[in-house]
């Protein structure tokens, strides 16, 4: 499989002041601020920061294409980068239907204009893929059939097999923060019946981080939410302590400690 372009250097911030985690973020997304704030609850050591690029919907056409454009990302990660941050993630996953060179274009743009390190959620999610050992992925979406089957296609060229999908058919992302956490619960278990090595909730408008301590526990396997394992990343990459087990038992061993370099190139 190929390896994660998520960069393994991450030096502990060692200044006084908590470390900073700079976020472009879809515009039309409602979900992974307020999860993130909650995965983070009290904590002093870390904040998150963001900043939004313009997203109504997702398909597979131009029109969708173009809103994931490498300038737009390196002129929202400008305006990150005024605040200090540590690292800048784009939080969000077009690049699991666009491809894993799309996203390493906008990392290297990113790093190139400001200085800064950066990752993506399909980095994330292929540096834990990698970690943990799944080569069989059960995948849940809030996408149509047709979003499911190119992200299945990108995954094969990484060596991750989809073993079976869950779409809920949805294009607009307003629509796509309604499906709740209970509703995950169907067709999670659906697609663990094709005996993956792990499941993912393939988006950040999706809210899928509640579901996971239930469905873990039940299917014993690893569920992975897109907004946990960009957050993940993230604390890894700054070398601060792992979220809370409930968001994700597995993902400080995809991640590694403080003192690891879990996050891969």
């Amino acid at each position: 499989m190929a390896e994660s372009p998520v960069p393994s250097e991450h030096p502990l911030v060692t200044t006084s002041r908590p470390a900073r985690i700079g976020m472009v973020v879809p515009s039309s997304n409602t979900c992974l601020e307020p999860t993130t704030y909650r995965m983070l609850g009290e904590r002093a050591d870390v904040s998150v920061h963001f900043t939004r690029i313009p997203v109504a919907r997702v398909g597979l056409d131009r029109a969708s294409d173009a809103q994931f454009d490498t300038d737009a990302m390196t002129s929202a990660a400008a305006l990150l980068a005024t605040a200090d941050v540590d690292v800048i993630a784009w939080n969000g996953t077009a690049g699991s239907w666009l491809g894993t060179p799309h996203d390493r274009a906008i990392t290297d743009a990113i790093t190139a204009a400001t200085g800064v390190p950066a990752l993506t959620t399909t980095q994330a999610y292929l540096a834990a893929f990698g970690a943990l050992g799944v080569r069989g992925l059960g995948l849940v979406t809030p996408y149509p059939d047709d979003m499911n089957a190119q992200i299945g296609r990108c995954l094969r060229g990484e060596g991750i097999t989809v073993t079976a999908a869950h779409g809920f058919g949805l294009n607009e992302t307003t629509d796509i923060a309604r499906i709740r956490p209970q509703e995950l619960s169907a067709p999670t278990r659906r697609v663990a019946e094709s005996g993956p090595d792990a499941i993912a909730y393939m988006c950040t408008n999706m809210h899928g981080a509640d579901a996971v301590e239930a469905l873990e526990s039940e299917l014993a396997l690893p569920v992975l939410d897109s907004v946990a394992i960009t957050l993940a990343a993230c604390l890894a990459r700054v070398g601060a302590a792992p979220a809370d087990p409930r968001w994700g038992s597995h993902l400080a061993r995809a991640f590694g400690s403080t003192s690891a370099s879990a996050v891969r190139p």
